[in-house]
């Protein structure tokens, strides 16, 4: 079968190649046939080396399908049922899942798909990013990461839902619970924070500032929800116009950089809530000094999958599309196909474009 190829972290390019062969379902294992799947910054941050993936792998990892085979002991899901991948799901048994109420922090079922290399290439194992590996016709995924759904929505929409959406909307309704009546700003207008925008819009905050440094994407902010948008330069008037200087209640960072996540830190009021939505490398530092942690009383909170229980989440999500509170059609600025993952990286760097799906 034909998938998108990284050979080494760190390549320019990924290699679509056509003779992948991915594993049966064993034990507890679903095969979906990929039927669309979302061109997301993660999938670049694993190239690049800024998210750990092994070589070789099949990137991608927001993807949706329909179910082609099920091993034994599956319950959930049956051959013909449409699904969403869910890159990291939980397993419902362990101490984050029952005792802390955390799903979206269990690792057990994570850590089977990210060591279990289902891919093959002329006998060498090939990984799954993120356990998944979405950017391939078909993958072999653990019961638990396939979410099934109802047959009308559309695969497109679907595909969102996998990893952007949720975790856009899931950090200002889960993690953040921006409340109504508030003021929110959100660094990034990237599918994650478009998504985050329409979360807090979700949540009925009175205003949600946009900034991005593509000036172009500013219409797009307003389009999903925010009630400004400006560059990074035009922030300290927005916050004397809005807050009469005091700060934003809920500041939001999709970028994924220290300097970025310095500065919702510092635009947020005394007491308010910053939460980091982006992923920045591990060899990357934030420094704050020790009084200002005591002094100013902000909550300086990482999202992890927008805290979602991605079981029951997923489907809140589809009830907010289907009402017509959330647009996730409206996100997708191309529609393409796997030979064209390359070009759709360049686009995403350059700020071109909100979300891109490939279809299978």
């Amino acid at each position: 079968m034909r998938a998108a190829l990284m050979r080494n972290v760190g390549d320019d390019k990924l290699e679509v190649v056509d003779d992948i062969t991915v594993a049966d379902p064993g034990p507890g294992e679903v095969k979906v046939k990929i039927e669309c799947t979302g061109v997301c910054h993660s999938d670049l941050s694993g190239l690049r080396g800024v998210i750990p993936q092994p070589p070789p792998a099949v990137l991608g990892h927001e993807g949706a399908g329909q179910v082609i085979g099920v091993g034994k002991g599956v319950t959930s899901v049956s051959e013909g049922d449409k699904v969403i991948v869910a890159w990291s799901p939980p397993c419902g048994n362990c101490v984050f899942c029952v005792d802390h109420k955390s799903p979206h922090l269990c690792s057990n079922i994570q850590m089977i798909m990210g060591a279990t290399p289902h891919f093959n290439q002329g006998g060498t194992p090939i990984f799954g990013f993120a356990g998944a590996g979405t950017f391939a016709e078909c993958c072999t995924l653990p019961e638990q990461a396939v979410i099934k759904i109802d047959a009308d929505i559309p695969m497109e929409v679907a595909s969102l839902i996998g990893c952007a959406v949720m975790t856009g909307v899931g950090a200002a309704i889960n993690t953040a619970q921006v409340q109504p009546g508030s003021n929110c700003i959100v660094y990034g207008c990237g599918g994650v924070g478009i998504s985050v925008i329409q979360g807090c819009k979700v949540a009925g905050a009175a205003n949600i500032v946009a900034v991005d440094l593509v000036e172009s994407k500013h219409d797009d902010a307003k389009r999903f929800g925010a009630t400004h948008a400006c560059t990074p330069d035009q922030v300290d008037a927005l916050k004397g116009e809005l807050t009469d200087s005091q700060g934003f209640d809920y500041a939001f960072e999709a970028i994924g950089l220290p300097t970025t996540m310095r500065a919702a830190f510092d635009i947020a009021r005394r007491g308010g809530t910053v939460t980091i939505v982006g992923v920045g490398r591990m060899d990357q530092m934030i420094e704050f000094n020790a009084f200002e942690l005591f002094y100013l009383e902000k909550k300086f909170v990482g999202s992890y999958y927008g805290s979602a229980d991605v079981r029951s989440d997923f489907h809140r999500i589809l009830r907010l599309w289907r009402s017509g509170a959330l647009d996730l059609e409206g996100m997708i600025t191309k529609r393409i196909k796997l030979d064209d993952i390359n070009d759709a990286f360049g686009a995403m760097e350059r700020g071109e474009v909100i979300r891109q799906v490939i279809e299978m």
